[in-house]
């Protein structure tokens, strides 16, 4: 015992004179995330928008990985980041609802902290709103709008996030454009004609979408010009042949049926991933790639940490895409959307990147808008307002109102605005079991907490975790998953089981049984 702990006092005193730091010995690489927000990759040039002027962006993906099938788990900010800053999927956490702030188990731990215990310097500049309970500024060595690498202590790694906010949906408010135009962030003029541009043909076709999609473009052009001064910066600061640099945005949006959706204008993202040649060895795939692989944000915390030579810790639901430690890719992807702000509701959807089922739980209520917060945006409130002057028809009407379809099946391949559901067609019904069977056995493996709605927690778990509950002996989790199905699936009368669970001493029981009988009243 007695040699053990003067070896331990040697320690320190040999690693100072060897100089081998423990970041130091591994000599593992600086990583810079840059982050933008609510630009689904559709917006980018170098995903294939002829109306973009993304030059840097651009150039970052022909020398980099251009990931084609990236996706945000969440279409939404805070529950996005809870699910890459923890590596677990949002909806094991309990963190899945907008601005809920839950108790989680100390066991998630953020990827940030396995990094600062190897050495590394982490800086935030300066989002936070993790959606979980705790000081979020306090897991990083530096988190505000200063947060800088150049600040690290001599000979330390870092690894920086820096947070872009010029594209987030604000943006397009009336106010927050005339601000932009007039410090010079957007020109006076958009640099895009209104008149001349195509929309996607799930927006209708109204001056306001016409002229929020010319600012937009504006906004993520002034987005690409910061991207270009952060990698000037590190250039100039000799550290660019050091860091590896991540770029991707939040998750989709910015407009209508974007952000807070589940279609991949809601979720699907750009990822682009640049080595220099110091670290190339760390990507199985060469410069210049397109990786068709599957991605989320589940997997974020893995790969970050791989590429740093830390191994995948045991609660991390996500797996390393590059690295050390890269692991097989996933067939599917796991997507999910709750609460957002005041609004409630469930969805879940699942894709194998090209084929996406989508599964609504609360289908009784109006498919928009999912947020007030987004009617804001000239575009948002215009089509409201047609709505409610009865000039909309078909789907631009449908959306608005309750009885929203229960499945939705998309092929994106074809499809890539997710305009034709193909859930009623004969010829697709074996793949619509097959995904539909794939989302269950997902919402199961995932102890899916939101099948406890989320007005009970504070009564069920009182000063626990909804994660300790749904996992408590005798909780029969997968019977609730089961009820959910089975309440959203049209049936002319009460199956005996869902009529028992009317009776049920359980209030989440009762809720999914409540759910199947006013669904089936309100079924014509």
């Amino acid at each position: 015992m007695l040699l053990r702990l003067r070896l331990s006092n040697l320690l320190p005193l040999l690693l100072f004179v060897t100089g081998l730091t423990p970041a130091r010995s591994a000599n593992r690489p600086n990583v810079l995330w840059i982050t933008s927000e609510d630009n689904a990759a559709h917006w980018l040039g170098c995903y294939g928008n002829k109306d973009a002027s993304t030059p840097r962006l651009d150039a970052l993906a022909a020398d980099g990985l251009k990931f084609t099938r990236a996706y945000s788990n969440a279409p939404v900010c805070a529950v996005a980041r809870s699910t890459i800053l923890n590596g677990a999927y949002a909806v094991t956490q309990g963190t899945q609802h907008m601005r809920s702030r839950p108790k989680i188990p100390a066991s998630f731990r953020p990827y940030v902290s396995y990094l600062r215990e190897q050495g590394y310097y982490c800086t935030n500049n300066a989002k936070t709103d993790y959606n979980f309970k705790g000081k979020d500024a306090a897991i990083w060595d530096a988190c505000s709008g200063k947060a800088h690498y150049k600040d690290r202590p001599e000979g330390k790694p870092f690894m920086a996030v820096f947070n872009l906010t010029l594209t987030h949906e604000s943006n397009l408010f009336p106010a927050t454009v005339r601000k932009n135009r007039q410090n010079g962030t957007i020109p006076e003029k958009t640099r895009l004609d209104p008149a001349a541009l195509t929309l996607p043909p799930h927006q209708p076709d109204l001056p306001e979408f016409r002229s929020d999609t010319a600012i937009y473009h504006d906004c993520l052009s002034a987005m690409d010009r910061r991207v270009g001064e952060l990698l000037d910066e590190l250039k100039a600061n000799g550290l660019a042949e050091d860091t590896i640099v991540f770029y991707y945005s939040d998750h989709g949006g910015a407009m209508a049926r974007g952000k807070r959706y589940l279609q991949d204008t809601g979720t699907r993202v750009p990822l682009i991933v640049h080595f220099p040649a110091k670290w190339q060895h760390l990507s199985p795939f060469k410069p210049g790639s397109e990786v068709p692989e599957l991605v989320s944000f589940v997997d974020f915390a893995p790969t970050l940490l791989s590429l740093c030579g830390i191994e995948t810790p045991v609660q991390m639901q996500g797996r390393a895409f590059l690295g050390a430690h890269r692991a097989p890719a996933k067939p599917e992807v796991f997507l999910f959307g709750d609460r957002f702000d005041g609004t409630p509701g469930m969805r879940r959807a699942i894709t194998d990147g090209r084929y996406k089922y989508i599964r609504c739980f609360t289908p009784d209520l109006p498919g928009a808008p999912y947020s007030s917060y987004a009617l804001g945006q000239p575009s948002w409130k215009a089509w409201q307002k047609a709505w409610q002057d009865g000039k909309l028809e078909g789907d631009f009407k449908k959306i608005w109102e309750p009885g929203q379809p229960v499945e939705q099946l998309f092929d994106t391949q074809s499809d890539p605005w997710e305009i034709k559901n193909l859930a009623d067609q004969p010829e697709h019904g074996e793949r619509l079991a097959t995904l539909r069977g794939r989302l269950k056995a997902l919402m199961i493996e995932t102890r899916d907490t939101s099948v406890i709605p989320e007005t009970l927690w504070p009564e069920l778990i009182k000063d626990g975790t909804i994660f300790d509950f749904v996992r408590a002996p005798g909780f029969d989790h997968r019977k609730l998953v089961e009820l959910a199905f089975e309440a959203t699936t049209p049936a002319q009368n009460l199956s005996p089981g869902m009529t028992a669970a009317l009776e049920s001493g359980s209030p989440a029981e009762r809720h999914w049984a409540e759910t199947a009988k006013h669904l089936q009243k309100a079924d014509p």
